[in-house]
């Protein structure tokens, strides 16, 4: 019998929804990813971003449900792209945009965690050769030092990666196809190794940039968990069910463990977790069973994927902090995305019953956004009209804001 049936959010414990620049804003015109959707080089893009949700302009509509609905924090990303259009040209404008976004924040009770990049790159950026040329974590600092007066100050997290270990995936699926090579039939290609080193040395160089110029500011970032997981069979042997595990661990280490190594010391670590990979004795991913109940992206509905990811998470990086930055599901139905994320809450509030120091959650997304290629996948708390713009929140968002007024989970 659990002692603690409705366990208390800790004092200060963070309570939020994520977004990303690209993704909600709309009209990201310098960047790499609008280059890419309109270049007609991969038919994997059904559709452009376009105006995308129009936060842009509607962040403080987007801001006033997140508050009213009883959430304490939100975790956002400013777009370089948008800051430095051209290589060491920067944009006040822009700057002064995101600032505003940070003291709208707080005028509203709502804590900002700021993600300095999200998957996108200027264009000139990556024409250069992107994150493996020469010097790539200097310019990426650059750019921090540039928008320092983002989150200087009112800002007491800073995110410096989002996801690193997909940007070295997507970099070997690019490289898979404009050479004609081949995907794995299931799972995630091998990350490309040398985006991978490199991304490590512009997170240590970002995290010194970010610490010498706000010292107080807490700063990591946040990786997407891998739970690669032995595929279930007949009974093993002890020798059998080892085999299996390292399995699962060689296609696991080189797809997040190498990056969350990486973060050993920084101020925190962001846990990012939707599902699990079943991995076959052969080291490779399997498809989801096919008796499985599957999301909008076909990931196999999961939630206890986020309580595997937590302890993992502490395991490989002992004594750092670690705060769920991102936890979902794509779903049509309100009342799946509402089982899912509390079965994961509760596997959340095990774990930080067994000792792992989690301290805070956003749940993703805050808005049906644009999901790398399509409107199709709905994860938001909140729906978002493709033509008028209408914020709608749903029935998950009024449950998971009053998680947060109560500050008591579900158990």
């Amino acid at each position: 019998m659990n002692p603690n049936p409705n366990p208390t959010l800790p004092d200060g414990f963070l309570w939020g929804a994520s977004t990303a620049a690209h993704q909600i804003e709309g009209g990201n015109t310098n960047s790499d990813w609008w280059y890419l959707e309109h270049s007609g080089l991969t038919d994997r893009i059904k559709e452009p971003s376009g105006d995308a949700c129009d936060s842009y302009h509607r962040w403080r509509e987007d801001m006033d449900l997140l508050a009213r609905l009883g959430f304490t924090d939100y975790r956002f990303s400013i777009e370089w792209a948008r800051i430095e259009p051209a290589p060491g040209e920067f944009s006040q404008a822009a700057i002064a945009h995101y600032r505003r976004m940070v003291e709208g924040a707080q005028e509203r009770g709502l804590r900002p965690m700021v993600t300095l990049h999200h998957f996108t790159n200027p264009l000139w950026f990556e024409q250069r050769g992107g994150w493996t040329a020469a010097g790539s974590d200097e310019l990426f600092a650059r750019y921090i030092e540039a928008a320092a007066p983002v989150f200087a100050s009112g800002v007491d997290h800073v995110c410096t990666v989002n996801e690193p270990n997909m940007v070295a995936v997507m970099a070997a699926f690019r490289t898979a196809l404009t050479s004609g090579g081949d995907l794995p039939p299931a799972g995630l290609p091998l990350p490309d190794a040398a985006t991978t080193d490199a991304l490590v040395r512009a997170h240590r160089r970002a995290f010194d940039t970010v610490k010498s110029l706000a010292p107080h500011v807490s700063t990591g970032w946040s990786v997407a968990n891998q739970v690669a997981q032995p595929v279930p069979g007949p009974e093993r042997t002890a020798a059998e069910q080892a085999a299996a595990e390292s399995a699962a661990a060689e296609y696991r280490h080189p797809r997040s463990d190498v990056f969350l190594e990486a973060a050993r010391g920084d101020d925190w670590l962001g846990v990012q977790s939707y599902t699990r990979t079943l991995v076959g004795p052969d080291g490779c991913a399997l498809p989801v069973p096919a008796d499985a109940e599957r999301t909008l992206t076909g990931w196999e509905f999961y939630p206890e994927a986020l309580s595997h990811a937590l302890r993992r998470t502490a395991a490989l990086a002992p004594g750092t902090p670690l705060i769920v930055t991102e936890n979902g599901i794509a779903t049509a139905d309100d009342t799946r995305r509402i089982a899912y994320t509390g079965a994961a809450l509760r596997g959340m509030a095990e774990a930080m019953a067994d000792g792992v120091d989690v301290r805070g959650y956003f749940h993703w997304s805050a808005l049906d956004n644009y999901e790398w290629g399509s409107y199709s996948p709905t994860f938001g708390l909140i729906a978002v009209d493709r033509t008028t713009f209408v914020r709608t929140p749903k029935p998950s968002a009024a449950w998971l804001g009053a998680i947060g007024r109560s500050r008591t989970l579900p158990y």
